[in-house]
C-alpha cells in the first residue's frame, strides 16, 4: 500500500499566490501513485473536488476555525493570503479502495481543537489521519492516545497512522522565485 501524507497550508503557497490554487493541488494529487493520501489543513470545502480529480473516495473531518464556515469560505476563495487559516480547517481522507467505514475523533478541545480519523478500507487496514497540536507534550499525547484507539480499531489487523506532528521550527520566507504549494513537503511511503 502507497501512503501519502500532506499538509496543504490551507489551500496556499510560498510565495502568495494571491489567488485560490485548488486546480494546481487537485491536479498533483491527481497525477501521483498512490492508495490512500492522508491531507491536513484542507480548505473544508475542497474534499469532493479533490477525490473527484484524482478518482477516489473521500471523508472530511472538520478542525478548527469552522464557525460561520460560509463567511469564512468567501472571503478565503477570494483572499487566500489574507484568510489564511482563519478560512477553516479540516483533514481530507482520499483512498483509491473503498472507504468501509470513517469517524472522527476529537483529541483535544483547548488550546485549539484537534481532530483525527479513523477509517476502515474494504481490505480491511485501519488509516488514522491526524494533525498534531504545535506545543511537543500536547501533540506527543494526542498521537498516543491516537495510535491507541488505532491499534484497538484494528484488532490485530493492519493499521496505518499518518498525519503532521508539528515538532519543527517553520522556516521563514525563502528567496524562491517558484511557486511552492503548500509550506510542507508532500511525504510518501510504501507499507507491505
Amino acid at each position: 500500500m502507497r501512503v501519502l501524507t500532506w499538509n496543504l497550508f490551507h489551500g496556499r503557497s510560498r510565495p502568495p499566490a494571491g489567488r485560490a490554487l485548488l486546480d494546481e493541488f487537485a491536479a498533483l494529487l491527481a497525477g501521483w501513485s498512490w492508495d490512500v493520501a492522508l491531507l491536513q489543513e484542507v480548505p473544508p470545502w475542497w474534499g469532493d473536488a479533490l477525490a473527484e480529480a484524482a478518482r477516489a473516495e473521500q471523508r472530511t473531518a472538520l478542525t478548527s476555525r469552522n464557525a460561520l464556515l460560509p463567511l469564512r469560505r468567501a472571503v478565503a476563495e477570494r483572499f487566500p493570503d489574507l484568510a489564511k487559516s482563519n478560512g477553516g480547517g479540516a483533514n481530507v481522507l482520499l483512498a483509491r479502495t473503498g472507504i468501509a467505514a470513517c469517524r472522527s475523533v476529537r483529541l483535544r478541545r483547548w488550546p485549539e481543537r484537534r481532530v483525527a480519523q479513523i477509517a476502515r478500507l474494504d481490505n480491511d487496514t485501519v488509516i488514522a489521519n491526524f494533525h498534531g497540536s504545535t506545543r511537543v507534550p500536547l501533540a506527543e499525547e494526542e498521537l498516543s492516545r491516537l495510535a491507541a484507539m488505532t491499534l484497538a480499531e484494528a484488532g490485530g489487523r493492519p493499521a496505518v497512522l499518518g498525519g503532521e506532528r508539528v515538532l519543527h521550527e517553520r522556516l521563514g520566507p525563502g528567496a524562491t522565485q517558484a511557486l511552492e504549494l503548500s509550506d510542507h513537503p508532500p511525504l510518501e511511503a510504501e507499507l507491505r
